[in-house]
């Protein structure tokens, strides 16, 4: 039993694909990254720079709760101060579509969203997240980046003379693309979260992202 156990954990990958169905494949052992490289639509990504020009505060968290493959999420009120922009309801169907995919790849009940308008990174350090899986996404500015297994020693995490610093070694995912993190808390994974880290923006410039977390 344990040199098959060593076998699968030696390989830890990530995989990206233009398809939706690449998501699946955060349910495979040993893949602590997929993402769906898509091409955000137009009037959606429009929506995103709209909303980060107005300049305002966006912070908002919610816990929603799914009993069933068919129940919609209630998105009432999200980023109501921003309702009059075109393309509003075309992000708020955007978002519902995500957590329902979300919540059927997982089987997951509750889920807790996140969105927020970032002028500085909320995460500076390379880290893991004590999740079982994260979606992330960033519907405006610089997207999120991550590093391949074996670019930095787990064990000097949160250190920063530990990081890489050399540009190539960093990698980063597209604005628009959805990508899954698979955390320490996803049961076969601990000890192999993806480490990743939020990047700063440039002076003047923020992000909007959207994250969600499978709570049960």
């Amino acid at each position: 039993m344990l040199a098959p156990t060593l076998k699968r954990r030696s390989v830890v990958q990530q995989v990206q694909g233009e398809t939706p169905k690449t998501l699946t494949r955060i349910l495979d052992d040993g893949v602590n990254l997929a993402t769906w490289q898509r091409q955000l639509p137009v009037h959606i990504a429009d929506f995103g720079h709209l909303l980060l020009s107005q300049n305002q505060p966006l912070a908002e968290s919610r816990v929603l709760e799914l009993l069933d493959d068919e129940t919609e999420p209630d998105l009432r009120g999200l980023a109501s101060g921003f309702s009059d922009l075109e393309g509003y309801g075309a992000f708020v169907a955007d978002v519902s579509w995500l957590v329902s995919a979300f919540a059927c790849l997982l089987g997951a009940k509750r889920i807790g969203l996140r969105l927020r308008a970032l002028d500085k990174a909320m995460c500076p350090r390379f880290h893991v997240d004590h999740v079982p899986v994260r979606l992330i996404i960033t519907y405006s500015g610089i997207g999120s980046q991550w590093l391949r297994e074996g670019v930095m020693d787990r064990r000097q995490l949160s250190q920063p003379q530990a990081e890489p610093v050399q540009d190539s070694l960093i990698e980063q995912i597209a604005s628009g693309h959805v990508a899954l993190f698979k955390g320490e808390k996803w049961h076969g994974n601990e000890g192999f979260g993806l480490i990743h880290r939020s990047p700063q923006p440039a002076l003047g410039e923020r992000r909007l992202i959207l994250t969600l977390d499978w709570l049960s």
